[in-house]
């Protein structure tokens, strides 16, 4: 096992699920595709998540929730989530590189329109974080556009330190790159 890896002896990825006080982190359902399909037409979304393909059809969102979500869990790279409070998709987020790596796993999230401003992507990150150190990850991490100043917010309340600016990590679809701010979160913070 690398230093950064995760100790998975006995979970399944394919079927974890990881609670928090309001929220289940689940393995994404068929029922969560029109709903990651409506969130993703938001222009804020948009604005961050610049790997979304575009035009952003119904196709592009069951093909995350039926193909790329559960795939990462079957292989054991990712554990990438649905995000659910009382019983209703409010986003996703995703643990990924659990398989080790300099920097540890890093952890992402969204949150759909309807659902923000509640505290749910912290929430959500923290627990992430939580799994992944319970398990022997000496740190997770998470990177945030360094003009992402909300996803900034979301990190420093789900427990994360910033670290500093990584120049020229983010790639954009116009073929530019971008800098990020870099979050890490160790045991004991």
């Amino acid at each position: 096992m690398s230093p950064a890896a995760l100790d998975l002896t006995g979970v399944d990825l394919t079927t974890e699920v990881v609670p928090t006080a309001r929220l289940l982190l689940r393995p994404m359902r068929e029922d969560d595709v029109d709903p990651v399909f409506r969130a993703c037409q938001d222009p804020t979304t948009r604005r961050w998540l610049t790997a979304l393909p575009s035009p952003y059809t119904r196709d592009s969102a069951a093909d995350f929730v039926l193909r790329v979500a559960p795939g990462g869990r079957a292989a054991g790279t990712d554990l990438g989530c649905a995000i659910e409070a009382d019983g209703v998709f409010v986003g996703a987020c995703g643990l990924h590189h659990l398989t080790g790596g300099r920097l540890g796993p890093e952890i992402g999230y969204w949150i759909a329109p309807w659902a923000r401003l509640r505290g749910y992507a912290a929430e959500a990150a923290a627990g992430l974080a939580g799994w992944a150190l319970a398990r022997g990850a000496p740190r997770v991490h998470l990177f945030t556009d360094v003009a992402n100043t909300p996803s900034q917010a979301v990190a420093r309340r789900a427990g994360f330190t910033e670290e500093g600016v990584v120049r020229r990590c983010l790639d954009y679809p116009d073929g530019t790159h971008g800098d990020a701010v870099l979050f890490g979160r160790v045991a004991g913070d």
